[in-house]
């Protein structure tokens, strides 16, 4: 009965498991998935988790320092005894325990700023993250766009291939008619394996950019994955944003995880010199310190008070209470050489923050130039998509009367073909191009 139960379980699981595996994985799924299982997110999380550790520490290193330390030694020759402290010859076991702590007061500010200073790395890690998801996300997104492109160009192989297969057969009676010659049926025959041959080369393609997005997912088994089809915008519908490159930059610049990573580095580093000047100021401490200890002799057990180990070790207890003050003046110049590369990571850090700008500025340049490009050449290709239809279908006529060679209706075709791929494939680039600027701006990736 156990048995039979338990089958019935896992074949539910395993029901449920291949359903929701054959479900159609959309745009956000795809990211989603991809930041939750992201070797390079992984590993920037543990960069953060590591910060967290660091600051904790920061914090805990302002905290007074409480050691235990026990001895237990024996002594052969000649040797202290506790209650003369006087050297004696004898062999002896002794047991000593001492309790010390320490509070730092002053040490030129330096705890107060490592503490700061954590935090802004701490900070930054977090931003790193955002930084590693982004990319992520936009690379998940070029290769879903570049799906939903390849499905169209196998749909359009397969239209391909069915008109030439009907003009094959239309031609076959043509031939046999007598209106047409017979090397015009070998030119279509030859078009329709051309076409076949593009079918097959794009399936391949299909395939490959299905394989990159299972990858990029981290799927164990890509087996069964399939996308979902989007609604996609129409092609009268896709404009591009009114706003300048400079004004995506002025939002951006305020909300882009690699632009807040760099400003708190800096942030850091600017910190990171005031600690480095404070090994230059004079260290002040306060410190106290418990020791006692009990004596006997090897041989016969024998206590030199006569007292037991209790008693001892309350009788030879010493307590001590003091401060200490470390004042710097020569130490290889160990010090100033900490402040001069402290200054020398600051201007470092301030140029990584105008390097992360340019670098952000260029990439909005460059997607807005791209996207103005792509716009363009949307509207010469479905120009030249219309004028390719209309100049086949003329062709197509006059092929069928016999009126044009095999050769002028294979250019006409073909020509339409390139046409069709030329606009789906400008179709795609303005979609991508206008979701990167609206990811600039801040808006989410979704289709």
């Amino acid at each position: 009965m156990r048995k039979r139960i338990l089958s019935i379980v896992l074949l539910s699981f395993i029901i449920s498991t291949a359903a929701y595996s054959q479900e159609p994985w959309t745009l956000e799924r795809c990211i989603d998935y991809a930041l939750s299982n992201n070797i390079q997110v992984k590993q920037q999380e543990l960069a953060v988790k590591s910060n967290e550790v660091n600051l904790l520490q920061s914090k805990m290193d302002a905290l007074p320092t409480l050691n235990i330390t026990g001895n237990h030694s024996y002594s052969f020759g000649l040797v202290t005894n506790f209650l003369t402290n006087t050297k004696e010859a004898l062999n002896t076991q002794a047991t000593s325990f001492s309790i010390s702590t320490s509070v730092p007061i002053y040490n030129g500010f330096q705890l107060t700023n490592t503490r700061k200073q954590s935090k802004f790395n701490l900070e930054a890690s977090v931003a790193d993250v955002e930084k590693v998801k982004n990319n992520i996300a936009l690379s998940v997104a070029s290769l879903y766009l570049q799906i939903l492109y390849q499905e169209e160009l196998v749909e359009l192989a397969k239209k391909q291939v069915e008109q030439s297969r009907m003009q094959l057969n239309r031609t076959k009676v043509l031939v046999e008619a007598g209106s047409l010659p017979e090397g015009n049926l070998y030119e279509v025959e030859a078009l329709l394996a051309s076409d076949e041959l593009q079918l097959v080369n794009s399936q391949n393609q299909l395939t490959l950019s299905y394989l990159n997005l299972a990858q990029l997912l981290e799927l164990k088994n890509p087996e069964g994955f399939k996308i979902a089809k989007p609604i996609i915008p129409a092609i009268d519908s896709l404009t591009l944003s009114k706003e300048t490159p400079e004004q995506i930059f002025t939002i951006s610049d305020s909300i882009m995880p690699e632009i807040k990573s760099a400003k708190l580095r800096l942030q850091s580093s600017e910190i990171g010199v005031k600690i480095a000047k404070g090994s230059l100021y004079p260290r002040l401490s306060l410190g106290a310190n418990y020791n006692t200890g009990a004596q006997y002799r090897i041989l016969d057990n024998y206590d030199f008070s006569g007292d037991p180990f209790s008693t001892q070790i309350k009788n030879n207890a010493s307590k001590s209470i003091g401060l200490s003050l470390s004042i710097p003046i020569f130490n290889g110049l160990s010090a100033r050489s900490r402040v001069t590369s402290a200054k020398i990571n600051l201007l470092n850090s301030k140029l990584a923050l105008d390097n992360e700008r340019n670098t952000l500025f260029k990439s909005i340049q460059q997607a807005y130039t791209d996207a103005l490009a792509a716009e363009k050449k949307l509207i010469a290709s479905e120009k030249n998509k219309t004028a390719s239809e209309e100049s086949f279908r003329y062709t197509e006529n006059k092929f069928n009367l016999g009126l044009v060679t095999a050769l002028d209706y294979t250019t006409a075709k073909n020509k339409l073909a390139k046409a069709e791929t030329e606009l789906l494939q400008a179709k795609y680039e303005l979609i991508f191009k206008v979701k990167i600027l609206e990811f600039y701006k801040g808006l989410p990736l979704k289709l």
